[in-house]
């Protein structure tokens, strides 16, 4: 998620058409290709990912991805960029609440690190680079739409303005890399199960503690 940079990975491939396979219209068939890939990435992550058990999935032969797609990276650079949407109407949702700008930035902090927990392996398929189309135009719109998200309500911090504008980009990319980092650690199990209940509350006070320490809220009177 970033308004900087180009997101890596292989380079785009010609991606033929050809006529859906029986039983599908067109974009029924692209539909059921990501949705049989978003649920392998949500199941194994990336290692277990390939295109002819996505094909399986969605019950049409081994070509049909590669009709609609190209090859392995044409899907999954479709999955990623889903998966940005969605983070940025979640960040757009947090940012909307009627709280002052701290508490939006926390209400951002925590719907970030909840939708890496809620959708581990899109999650995790969005940044990776190497699996992705390197210059496909729509993932990065994507991308640097989810980062614009947690920029402008940054914008909003005392201090900001178009003579801070360097400050505020700092402080968003630092915003971004702890509530990443910490989806990160909190996928990997570092601060409790994120698959059990009791792991899920733990994970949300301890991030709740760190989002209190960026962005602590006014003392009480």
């Amino acid at each position: 998620m970033t308004g900087k940079k180009a997101v890596g990975g292989r380079k785009a491939s010609p991606r033929p058409r050809s006529a859906p396979e029986a039983g599908y219209h067109h974009g029924d068939l692209q539909e059921a290709l990501i949705t049989a890939a978003e649920a392998i990435l949500a199941e194994g992550g990336a290692e277990g990912f390939t295109l002819r058990e996505a094909a399986r999935r969605a019950g049409v032969s081994p070509a049909a991805p590669s009709h609609h797609f190209g090859n392995a990276p044409g899907l999954l650079t479709e999955v990623a960029i889903r998966g940005y949407d969605a983070l940025t109407r979640a960040l757009a949702e947090a940012a909307a609440i009627d709280a002052p700008v701290r508490e939006r930035l926390r209400a951002q902090g925590e719907a970030y690190v909840c939708f890496a927990l809620d959708h581990p392996g899109r999650f995790q398929m969005m940044f990776s680079n190497r699996r992705l189309l390197a210059d496909e135009p729509r993932l990065h719109a994507a991308a640097k739409a989810a980062y614009m998200e947690l920029e402008a309500v940054m914008e909003q911090l005392p201090g900001g303005g178009p003579v801070a504008a360097r400050q505020v980009d700092i402080a968003a990319r630092a915003a971004w890399s702890v509530v990443h980092g910490f989806a990160k650690l909190a996928l990997e199990g570092k601060f409790g199960a994120a698959d059990t209940a009791a792991g899920r509350s733990a994970i949300r006070t301890g991030l709740r503690e760190v989002l209190d320490y960026l962005w602590p809220p006014p003392p009480r009177r």
